[in-house]
This record gives C-alpha cells, structure tokens and sequence, in this order.
C-alpha cells in the first residue's frame, strides 16, 4: 500500500514538473526531455527555491555566477534578482575530487583544471557524468598562452565525482547546481560566467601562492587574476574582464 501511494505521489511530481515546462522558455521544455534533468527537478527544485529565497533571490527571474577555488576544492553559487543589484552567496558546494596541481592548464593530458575567467559554453543533460556544465576553456588567454596546437578542452562541472582535470560533484549535488543553471538560462541569462581561481586571491592566498610558485610566470599569471578577484568580493557584481595581446586578464572599465 506504501509503495502505491510512493508511486502515485511520485507520477503528480512529474506531471507537475512536466507542465511547469511546457509553459517554459524552450531551451528549458528541451532540457526536460531528458531523465536526469526530471529527476533533478523533482527531488531538488523545492531545495533549490528554499536556498535562493533565503539568500533573498527571486526565483522567477534570477541570474547565478559560479565561482571556484581549486585549493579550497570548493565551487561558490552566486545569484541575483534579474538585473537588481549585487549578488548574493546561495550555496558553498565541496568538489570531491580533484586532479593535478595549482596553475593554469596549458596543454591536453597535463590533468590540469582550468584557471581564469570563463562561462558555461554548453549543457548536457544525458552526460555519462550524470548531468554536465561545459566550461568555455580554451578561451583566448589559453590559447595564447598554451600549446597552440593541442591546448585540450572539455572542461566540466559534471557529476559522477570522476575527474580529470575537471569539477566533479556528486550526482547529488550536481542535480542542485544544474537546474540553477537551467533555470537562469532559460529566464534569459545568455552567458552564466564561471571563474576559477587556484585559491582565494586574498593577501593570505596571494602569500601563500608567492611562496609555492614554480616560477615568476605562474606568478605573473595569478597577479592578473586577482583584479578580478578583487573586483567581486569589493563590489559583488561580475567583472568585465579583457584578454591583452600576450594573453594577460586585464579589467576593463
């Protein structure tokens, strides 16, 4: 009897799921066609609704930023209002495995994990790591700055907690993270920026990265991450960063 009952709560969830859906944008009716994606919604959206409510984010229109930092094995969800204001920290996710050291990638097969400024360029909802957020590397910094011609790619934020050289979750937690994603994707946010940092670019961090550097040019790198950095945590709005002609972050006015 349990188990009917189960059953019968479970076929309204997706019913409700699946109408909210169809009276969406299409990118997110698309997303819905995929089992993960369903599954995400009806075991978390409530969960996801509470955590941005609670960090005072309408969550009929809002906009996230992803934020990670590499010697901390954490990734920060930022989120805002639609347009309204500074963002707001909705949720602070552990990365459960990681793969190589702290510095950029510059080649396929170092086992790197990307460092720089970057965005969600894809998502794949029937990824063989649960659900997966494709992360714009190479950007034009990467591929000014790394072998020109096998710098890799396929960079994610993914579940399934397997990596090499990307941000695994669990399947648990990557079910939070993407529908957030879609969510904001779908209200009409075009570019969901994610920025990844070898540690907190603080005066701590920066001591700490100054005294474990292989040599000046990692050095030179991370001093052009940090006004970025810094940009964000002064003002809590999104960075608009430039790429110089010897692949250096440069903050545009």
């Amino acid at each position: 009897m349990q188990l009917h009952i189960t059953r019968i709560i479970f076929a309204f969830s997706l019913l409700f799921i699946c109408l909210s859906f169809s009276n969406s944008h299409s990118f997110k009716s698309e997303q819905a066609k995929y089992p993960h994606v369903r599954t995400a919604y009806i075991e978390k959206w409530n969960i996801v609704k509470a955590k941005l409510t609670k960090a005072g984010i309408d969550t009929s229109k809002f906009e996230i930023f992803i934020r990670v930092f590499k010697r901390e094995e954490s990734m920060e969800i930022w989120a805002r209002s639609k347009h309204a204001g500074t963002f707001s920290l909705v949720d602070t996710y552990d990365i459960c495995r990681a793969s190589g050291r702290l510095g950029p990638k510059r080649k396929e097969g170092d086992m790197q994990v990307p460092e720089g400024f970057y965005h969600v360029s894809v998502f794949q909802p029937n990824s063989e790591f649960y659900l997966a957020l494709q992360v714009s590397y190479p950007n034009k910094a990467d591929l000014i700055k790394g072998d020109k011609a096998s710098p890799g790619g396929d960079i994610m934020i993914h579940g399934n907690c397997v990596t090499i050289g990307c941000m695994p979750m669990t399947d648990d937690k990557i079910k939070e993270i993407y529908i957030m994603a879609v969510e904001a994707h779908s209200k009409g946010q075009q570019t969901i920026p994610i920025h990844i940092f070898p540690t907190k670019l603080d005066d701590k961090g920066m001591t700490f990265l100054k005294n474990s550097a292989p040599d000046k040019t990692t050095i030179d790198f991370w001093n052009s991450l940090k006004s970025g950095y810094d940009y964000f945590e002064m003002k809590k709005l999104i960075p608009n960063i430039g790429i110089d002609a010897n692949g250096d972050y440069t903050l545009e006015k």
